[in-house]
């Protein structure tokens, strides 16, 4: 079959098919929608799958979440240091740990409320209490402010408010003594808050900026017990 031109020429339906054939197979040079490649690293050596399970924050979220991690990290530090030297401010000086006084004793013995009671009411004030307590807060809050073994805090932390959580014991709308417990809300108080923020903290290694934990993942024996990171 032949077509005529516009200017008198003549073009071939088997042109046509060639021109379409062609056209396909060498694209065309028009539009085209943007496409994004992305680009998957594998895990360094002797990195393991749970290792390479972090997730990073991109760079305005990283700083948010590291100065969060700096600030919570305070909390637990300034409660070790307040209780260790009596500040006046929660601790009187005269009960400090350092002058004989117990941080756990005025807490866990004025406990009211909840299943535990009884058990809150034998461990005030013992020794290996004290020493865990105080040990867990200065722990916790190192690692937080330092960026480095974050797992380890999280888990830590959330161990130590949920036991501080049971002691206050939200859920119960009246004390032992049948008087208001005064609680604000049953479920979610502020020791929930704090573990979810150090999950949260650990899990976008928040410790990469502004911290060490990027040191703190290259040493050996982070890089071979991942949950050490």
């Amino acid at each position: 079959m032949v077509w005529m031109r516009p200017n008198g020429g003549r073009i071939h339906a088997e042109g046509m098919r060639d021109m379409a054939v062609h056209g396909h197979s060498h694209g065309h040079r028009g539009f085209h929608l943007p496409v994004r490649r992305t680009t998957r690293t594998a895990p360094a050596s002797g990195e393991t799958a749970a290792g390479a399970a972090v997730v990073p924050a991109a760079p305005t979220a990283a700083r948010v979440l590291a100065g969060a991690r700096v600030l919570t990290g305070f909390v637990f530090l300034w409660a070790f240091l307040d209780k260790t030297f009596g500040l006046d401010y929660a601790t009187p000086a005269e009960r400090a740990w350092t002058e004989g006084g117990s941080p756990t004793e005025g807490f866990l013995s004025g406990v009211a409320v909840g299943p535990l009671e009884s058990v809150f009411h034998d461990i005030a004030g013992a020794a290996w209490a004290d020493w865990l307590f105080m040990l867990g807060l200065l722990g916790i809050g190192l690692a937080l402010t330092a960026g480095v073994a974050l797992r380890l805090a999280a888990a830590a932390g959330t161990v130590m408010m949920a036991l501080m959580w049971a002691a206050e014991w939200p859920l119960a709308q009246h004390l032992s003594d049948g008087s208001p417990s005064m609680s604000t809300n049953p479920v979610v108080d502020y020791h929930v808050v704090y573990a979810v923020v150090l999950i949260a903290l650990a899990v976008t290694a928040a410790g990469d900026t502004w911290g060490l934990g990027r040191r703190w993942a290259r040493l050996s024996p982070v890089r071979r017990l991942p949950w050490l990171r």
